[in-house]
């Protein structure tokens, strides 16, 4: 389970969008859905950037919209002979964050934009 705790603590306060965009940037690409996300490529590489778009607050959950930058290869048959480069591709997903306001547990869901 995910919990973003530095963000949880941050609500509410300047620090809060420097805080929630560290936690993400520090998650494992495989806890993200930039596989899913992806438009050119057809596998997602390591790294990522985190942008926040928008916040909301609902009953117990504090709902954040963000859009996520990172790279993917599109990858050939790994034939010796193949001729096909492995040129890293820029990708972008919009992901929705929701998190559990006493817990931190947080879902993630990616979103079609």
């Amino acid at each position: 389970m995910i919990r973003l705790t530095k963000a949880l603590n941050a609500w509410g306060t300047p620090e809060f969008e420097r805080a929630l965009k560290q936690e993400i940037e520090q998650l494992d690409g495989a806890q993200l859905p930039l596989q899913q996300g992806l438009t050119t490529g057809s596998y997602a590489l390591a790294g990522h950037k985190a942008m926040l778009i928008s916040t909301s607050e609902d009953a117990g959950v504090i709902r954040v919209k963000a859009g996520i930058f990172y790279s993917g290869i599109l990858t050939g048959c790994a034939c010796a002979d193949d001729p096909t480069p492995v040129n890293e591709e820029s990708e972008y997903c919009v992901v929705q964050l929701d998190i559990d306001k006493h817990t931190a547990e947080t879902s993630i869901a990616l979103l079609a934009e």
